[in-house]
């Protein structure tokens, strides 16, 4: 699963081209054809995007920043890095009496994926990372990685079915567990500045907070999105047109914990090792809660599972990066 870092994962994905800029194949609309406005700044600890049209300027960038103003409420309720947001209160205390509507949606939906993908999705994987970053904190050379005793310690703490979601409450059913949610909460966060935007009338959105989500106006082409390539970074692999979806992409290279990138923040659950079935993977799925969560799920879980995946989750479309550069599409 994703935890700290996520920069270097933004760097993953990138806009190529967009509808606002580009020949159309057919009539554009009015709103199609109004003034299209961007904003840059931070979001979950990196650079972040939103691009939209309006006609009223004035009304957009009114908009824009009820849209900020929620980024941040909702990091408050999410960040790992937040010693008072919620997500911090359950790991330090283990449970919470009165967790907001969003925390529970959030943790049944990360519970829902994680029976779906059985296991390879599992927001309790934080003892794992907190057992990587204490072995190459101390031993940042180290080529064998944390001792088998230190993973198996972490990896019992580590399931998913031990969330109590019961009765509005959440508790941590083990001393010791911890949980995750940067594989998840993004999606989240994404698809309600995008509910927000399309709630009041904008279109030709694209919203960037890590993971991607269009919304389009009729007539309009595709956006098309740059997929970075996990061996080179910086440079593009290839691309994916979105329109009326989601995208997400998940790697290991994201966050290495060593300088090969042999140990990572992507873990197996079943292993406690940093996933290696693939060097990236890229969903697309009606929503970016959905595909966020899948994005991970592929890039731990075996290969052969990746349409099964997809048709469980209800995505559209993967692209996996395999070891040898080698590249998977796949469908349901």
């Amino acid at each position: 699963m994703r935890t700290a870092d996520r920069k270097a994962r933004r760097r993953a994905l990138t806009i190529l081209a967009a509808a606002a800029g580009f020949p159309m194949l057919g009539v554009r609309s009015a709103m199609a054809r109004a003034p299209r406005l961007e904003w840059r700044g931070q979001a979950l600890g990196g650079p972040a995007r939103i691009v939209l049209r309006h006609p009223d300027n004035q009304r957009a960038r009114q908009v824009l920043s009820h849209c900020v103003a929620e980024i941040d409420r909702l990091e408050s309720v999410f960040s790992l890095y937040r010693p008072s947001s919620e997500l911090a209160q359950l790991n330090q205390r283990g449970k919470l009496a009165s967790p907001s509507h969003d925390l529970r949606l959030v943790m049944a939906a990360a519970k829902r994926f994680g029976v779906l993908s059985d296991g390879a999705f599992d927001v309790t994987v934080q003892p794992l990372w907190q057992t990587y970053a204490r072995h190459f904190a101390t031993r940042p050379g180290d080529r064998r990685g944390p001792a088998a005793r230190e993973l198996a310690r972490a990896a019992a703490l580590v399931d998913y079915r031990n969330l109590d979601l019961d009765e509005g409450r959440i508790r941590l059913a083990r001393p010791g567990m911890a949980v995750t949610l940067n594989g998840i909460a993004q999606g989240y966060i994404t698809d309600r500045i995008a509910d927000l935007l399309r709630d009041a009338g904008m279109t030709g959105v694209l919203v960037d907070l890590g993971e991607m989500r269009a919304l389009d106006a009729p007539g309009e082409d595709p956006w098309r999105i740059g997929i970075e390539d996990p061996r080179n970074r910086g440079r593009i692999i290839g691309s994916l047109p979105l329109r009326g979806a989601a995208l997400a992409t998940s790697g290991g290279y994201g966050m290495p914990f060593d300088e090969d990138g042999r140990f990572h923040h992507l873990f197996d659950p079943a292993t406690g090792r940093s996933a290696a079935q693939c060097l990236s993977a890229t969903a697309v799925a009606p929503d970016a809660m959905t595909a966020d969560a899948l994005a991970t799920a592929l890039a731990v879980a075996k290969r052969e599972r990746t349409r099964a995946l997809l048709a469980a989750f209800g995505g559209s479309h993967a692209r996996l990066i395999l070891p040898d550069g080698g590249v998977v599409e796949a469908t349901p």
